[in-house]
């Protein structure tokens, strides 16, 4: 499935369009390049499930929880920084992953081997024109 992106204007209706694709599954590797749209798309998809805390990329704690709009818990990390796969191991990666909660994971390249068998590969990319296409 792709999901264009031709603006800030329409992110929030490619939010919407990526959730009613998400069905069952549970943990989401986002890939792409420094400034591709990780974050910004990530922070979208979070608005649309109902978040209503301050959505920013956890660069620096590794792993932000937040609240959806039903009560459960949506996991938001970013291990662009990690340097061992230890420091994931230390933040309890397991209990994220197989929480049965949401979890969007950004530079999943770098913990590639401690994602769940069925984790789905979500790839953000930076057209030409400005436009990011979503390939799930």
């Amino acid at each position: 499935m792709n999901i264009t992106i031709t603006s800030l204007d329409n992110i929030r209706e490619a939010a919407r369009e990526f959730i009613s694709q998400i069905g069952e599954n549970r943990v989401f590797a986002f890939y792409g390049k420094m400034g591709a749209g990780k974050t910004t798309f990530t922070k979208a998809i979070c608005e649309e499930l109902g978040v209503q805390d301050a959505i920013n990329s956890p660069t620096f704690a590794i792993v932000n929880e937040y609240e959806a709009g039903d009560g459960s818990a949506i996991y938001h990390f970013d291990f662009y920084r990690i340097k061992r796969l230890s420091e994931a191991y230390d933040i309890g990666i397991d209990d994220y992953f197989y929480s049965g909660n949401l979890c969007f994971i950004e530079w999943p390249e770098l913990i590639e081997e401690l994602l769940p068998e069925n984790a789905v590969r979500v790839e953000i990319e930076e057209l030409a024109d400005g436009r990011r296409v979503v390939r799930m």
